[in-house]
C-alpha cells in the first residue's frame, strides 16, 4: 500500500509529538540534585569574550540538543522507573541521562576561565557564578569581569654567554616580540622564548633549549605596568656540570645509511660528492636524489629548520618506507656528525576494485585494476596504470539494435617529486613540496546510440606553500581528441539531421572535436591541506581559471588554415574547442558548540565559448541539481533559467549552461555514536550566455535572472567511517522557475512525487 504524503507527514508530527511530549523529567532527578538546563557566559567586554572563546572554557554541558530539541533526553524519559523492565534499559540505553549540576565542575569552570585571562594580561580577572533554580531545574549564569589589563613598561636583558650578546642585544632585539606598551601575556613570553630558541638553534647552536631562559617580572605598586627581565643563562646540562658558554656547531660527515637493518651485517661504503653512502643491500636510489633531498650540508652551520625540511621532503618520497635524521657530537669539538637512514619502501603494489552502478534505473557493474611503481627510475617517480570495465544494461530505448553500455578506460601516469621547469632551482621545488605529472589516459564508449573515443594527455604541475594552508596546480597541457567513429541511424534521424528538429547543442556534442586545455587551480584552507573543517571555525576557497585553443586559433590564422562546412579552423582536418571558463568556490563552518554548527557554501562559474567555438564542450559545461548542488532536484535536472524540457530523450544535454550559481546554508547537529544530522536550504541554477533555440528561457539575463533562482530545502544524516563520511539528503523543491503559477511556489502547493529527491553521496556537499 503507497502512503499518501499528507498521512507520512501527520504520522511524523504525531511520532515527534509522543517523544516530545514525554512525562516530566523531574521523577528521573534524585533528591537534592538539580538538572543543568541552561549555560550563558557573560563578560564585561565581548569583545574579549570573543576573543578569547570563553564559553569553550565551561567544563559541563547540558543535555545534547537535535535541533533544538532534547531529543535523546526525550527518549531517555521513554523509559519509566522500573529498571528491571527490558523495555526501560533498551530506552534508557538508547536515550541520554539528564545532565546534573556539579559543583567541583563549574568550579573548575571559573578557575580555568581566570587562568585564560591571567595568562592574556588580565591579572585580576574575577568570575563569579549565579545559579537560578527552578524546582530540579537549575540554570548557570557566568559573570566575567576582566578588569584592567597589564602591559609592558621595560624589558631588560642579561645575557650571561658573550658569544650570544651579538644575536640576543644586538641583531635580535628589533625582532623581539616583547614591546614597550604592549600586553603583558604568559603566550607572548612564550612566544619570544620559542623565538629566541629557534633563532639561535638556526644559527649553530644545537645544544641551546628553552629552559635556558628565564624570565621575571615587575609590578610597580598601584600601577598595572610590568618591567620584564629576559635573562639568558649559560648552558649547563641537567644542572650537574658546570656553566659554560654555548658551542655554535658545524656539520662534519653527512651519512646515509640506506636499508641498514642489521648492525653485524657486512656494510658497503661509498663516498660521492662529500656525502658517504652506507648500505647492506644494493642502492635503491641514485645517490643525487637523496643529497638533493637534503639541506643539510657538510661543513656548514648547523640549522634546525634544514634538519625538519630535510625530514619533511623525505617522508614525501614515496619510495621511502622510513627515514630518521640524528645528530653525533664529535666529543671535544664543536663539530657535529649527521647520520640520515632512508629505508625503500616495496615498489610494486596492486589494486582491485567493484562497484555497482545505478544510472536513472539502469543496473550495471564496473571492474578496475591498478598496478604501481614507486620508484620507476631509482628517484621515487611513481608510474601507475589503471584499467577500468563497465557494463549497463539499459532499458526504453525503442529503435536500437542495442540494449547494453560497454565502457572501457586506460591510463598511465607519471608522476616525479620536483618541480620539472626551467630555470627552477631544485631547493624551490623541495621547500614547496612540488611534483611534476604526466599522464595519458583512453576511454572507449560503446551505446546502442553512438560510439565515442577520447584520448587526452596532460601536463601538469602541483606545489604548496610551506604552511600547507595553500594548494596550487598548474596545467601546463591538456590535449583532448574527442573522436565519434559510430552513430545509429535511428540517432542520427530522430536528433542530429532530422529538419525542423535539429538541436545544436547535441549535434555539437557528437562531432569530432580537439580541446586543448592549459589552466590553474588555487585553493585554500583556514585549517590546513588535511585538516577537515566540518563543525570548527573554518573556512575554504578555492578559484580556477582555464582556457583553450587560443595558440591553435593564432597559428591557422597565421598560416591561413581551412576551415570546416561550419566556419570552423581545423587542425589536422580536427575542429578546435575555444573558450575560457573561470570558478570561484568558497565555503565556511561556525561552530556553536561541540554539537552543533552551520555552514554556508557559495560557488559561482562563468564559461565563455568564442573565436573557433559558438558553444562549450559538453565536458566543460554546467548542470545544475543533484547531491553536491540543489538538492531539490536530482543531478542535471534543473535550468537552464526558466527552461522547461518537454523532449526527455534530450533533456539531458538541454539542461547545460554556461553559468552557473550555487547557495547553501546547512545546519549541522551531532546525533549519536557516528552518525550527524543536517538541515539545509540551498538556492541556484544555471544559464546560458547566448540565446539558443533549443534551450527558451535558458538565457541570462541581468533584469530577471534573480527570479530564476531555484530554492529547495531539506533534511540529512550522515555518517562518519572514519576514512569517508556516508551521506543521504532528501530534498523538496521550494521555488520551481520552470514551473508557473501555483506550481512555481512548490512548498506551499507540493506534490510529492514531482518535487522529491533522494540523494546517496560519498562526503560532504562542501
Amino acid at each position: 500500500m503507497k502512503l499518501h504524503p499528507t498521512s507520512f507527514y501527520l504520522n511524523l508530527i504525531c511520532l515527534l509529538s509522543m517523544v516530545m511530549g514525554a512525562c516530566s523529567v523531574e521523577k528521573y532527578i534524585p533528591e537534592g540534585e538539580h538538572m543543568l538546563t541552561g549555560i550563558a557566559v557573560t563578560c564585561d567586554d565581548e569583545e574579549i569574550q570573543k576573543t578569547y572563546a570563553l564559553s569553550d572554557y565551561v567544563t559541563q554541558t547540558t543535555n545534547t540538543k537535535w535541533f533544538g530539541a532534547r531529543v535523546p533526553l526525550k527518549i531517555y524519559m521513554l523509559s519509566g522507573t522500573d529498571t528491571t523492565k527490558r523495555s526501560c534499559r533498551f530506552w534508557r540505553k538508547l536515550g541520554e541521562t539528564p545532565v546534573l549540576y556539579n559543583q567541583e565542575k563549574s568550579e573548575r569552570t571559573m578557575e580555568d576561565i581566570r587562568k585564560v585571562l591571567n595568562n592574556a594580561g588580565y591579572m585580576k580577572a574575577e568570575v563569579e557564578e549565579f545559579l537560578m533554580e527552578k524546582g530540579k531545574k537549575v540554570n548557570i549564569l557566568y559573570n566575567i569581569h576582566p578588569n584592567k589589563r597589564y602591559t609592558i613598561r621595560n624589558v631588560h636583558r642579561i645575557v650571561d654567554d658573550q658569544g650570544l650578546r651579538q644575536f640576543i642585544t644586538v641583531e635580535d632585539t628589533a625582532a623581539s616580540l616583547l614591546k614597550s606598551g604592549a600586553p603583558f601575556e604568559v603566550t607572548a613570553l612564550n612566544d619570544e622564548r620559542n623565538r629566541i630558541t629557534s633563532y639561535l638553534r638556526n644559527n649553530g647552536y644545537y645544544k641551546f633549549t628553552k629552559e635556558d631562559i628565564r624570565f621575571s617580572a615587575d609590578t610597580a605598586r598601584q600601577s598595572s605596568e610590568v618591567d620584564v627581565l629576559v635573562h639568558v643563562k649559560l648552558q649547563q646540562d641537567n644542572g650537574r656540570t658546570e656553566a659554560t658558554p654555548h658551542k655554535q656547531y658545524t656539520i662534519g660527515n653527512v651519512n646515509f645509511l640506506t636499508d641498514v637493518t642489521h648492525p653485524d651485517a657486512p656494510i658497503d661504503s661509498i663516498r660521492y660528492k662529500g656525502y658517504n653512502f652506507l648500505t647492506q643491500d644494493k642502492l635503491h636510489f641514485r645517490k643525487q636524489v637523496l643529497i638533493g633531498n637534503s639541506l643539510i650540508h657538510p661543513g656548514t652551520l648547523y640549522k634546525e629548520n634544514s634538519f625538519r625540511r630535510t625530514y619533511t621532503n623525505y617522508t614525501r618520497l614515496s619510495a621511502i618506507s622510513f627515514s630518521n635524521i640524528s645528530m653525533k657530537e664529535r666529543p671535544g669539538t664543536d663539530t657535529l656528525d649527521c647520520n640520515i637512514i632512508v629505508n625503500h619502501a616495496k615498489p610494486h603494489s596492486f589494486g582491485f576494485d567493484v562497484e555497482a552502478t545505478n544510472s536513472a534505473g539502469d543496473l550495471g557493474a564496473a571492474l578496475s585494476t591498478s598496478y604501481q611503481n614507486r620508484n620507476l627510475f631509482r628517484g621515487s617517480e611513481s608510474f601507475t596504470f589503471k584499467i577500468r570495465g563497465a557494463y549497463e544494461a539499459i532499458t526504453g530505448l525503442e529503435g536500437y539494435e542495442g540494449n547494453n553500455y560497454i565502457e572501457f578506460g586506460a591510463e598511465a601516469t607519471l608522476g616525479f617529486p620536483a618541480f620539472l621547469l626551467p630555470y627552477v632551482k631544485r631547493e624551490w621545488g623541495t621547500r614547496h613540496n612540488a611534483s611534476s605529472e604526466i599522464s595519458l589516459q583512453y576511454n572507449r564508449q560503446n551505446r546502442p546510440e553512438f560510439q565515442r573515443r577520447v584520448l587526452t594527455a596532460a601536463w601538469r604541475y602541483r606545489w604548496s606553500s610551506r604552511s600547507q594552508h595553500e594548494q596550487h596546480r598548474f596545467d601546463l597541457a591538456e590535449i583532448s581528441y574527442v573522436n565519434m567513429p559510430w552513430i545509429s541511424r535511428t540517432f542520427k534521424e530522430q536528433y542530429l539531421d532530422s529538419l525542423g528538429k535539429t538541436n545544436a547543442i547535441l549535434k555539437y556534442t557528437y562531432e569530432n572535436l580537439l580541446i586543448t586545455k592549459t589552466g590553474y587551480t588555487y585553493s585554500y584552507n583556514s585549517l590546513g591541506a588535511r585538516e577537515q573543517t566540518y563543525g570548527k571555525n573554518a573556512y575554504t576557497i578555492r578559484f580556477n581559471i582555464e582556457t583553450s585553443g587560443n595558440t591553435l586559433r593564432t597559428i591557422t590564422r597565421m598560416l591561413h588554415g581551412k576551415k570546416n562546412d561550419e566556419g570552423q579552423y581545423t587542425f589536422c582536418d580536427i575542429a578546435f574547442a575555444q573558450y575560457v571558463r573561470g570558478d570561484f568556490d568558497f565555503s565556511k563552518s561556525i561552530r556553536i558548540d561541540k554539537n552543533n554548527s552551520v555552514a554556508f557554501h557559495t560557488a559561482l562559474g562563468i564559461a565563455y565559448p568564442y573565436g573557433n567555438s559558438d558553444q562549450l564542450p559538453f565536458e566543460k559545461r554546467y548542470f545544475a541539481g543533484g547531491a553536491n548542488s540543489v538538492r531539490g532536484w536530482s543531478v542535471r535536472s534543473l535550468g537552464p533559467g526558466a527552461y522547461n524540457g518537454k523532449d526527455k530523450g534530450i533533456n539531458f544535454l538541454n539542461q547545460s549552461g554556461d553559468i552557473k550559481l550555487d547557495l547553501s546554508l546547512e545546519y549541522r547537529a551531532a546525533l549519536f555514536w557516528k552518525f550527524s544530522g543536517a538541515a539545509f536550504v540551498d538556492a541556484g541554477n544555471i544559464w546560458t550566455i547566448r540565446k539558443y533555440k533549443d534551450q527558451p528561457d535558458g538565457e541570462f539575463r541581468i533584469d530577471k535572472f534573480w527570479q530564476q533562482i531555484a530554492v529547495s530545502y531539506g533534511i540529512g544524516l550522515r555518517m562518519d567511517a572514519n576514512f569517508f563520511i556516508v551521506r543521504f539528503d532528501a530534498g523538496m523543491k521550494a521555488i520551481d522557475p520552470a514551473r508557473t503559477g501555483i506550481d512555481h511556489y512548490p512548498i506551499t502547493h507540493h506534490n510529492f512525487d514531482r518535487d522529491f529527491a533522494f540523494h546517496f553521496a560519498v562526503g560532504l556537499p562542501f
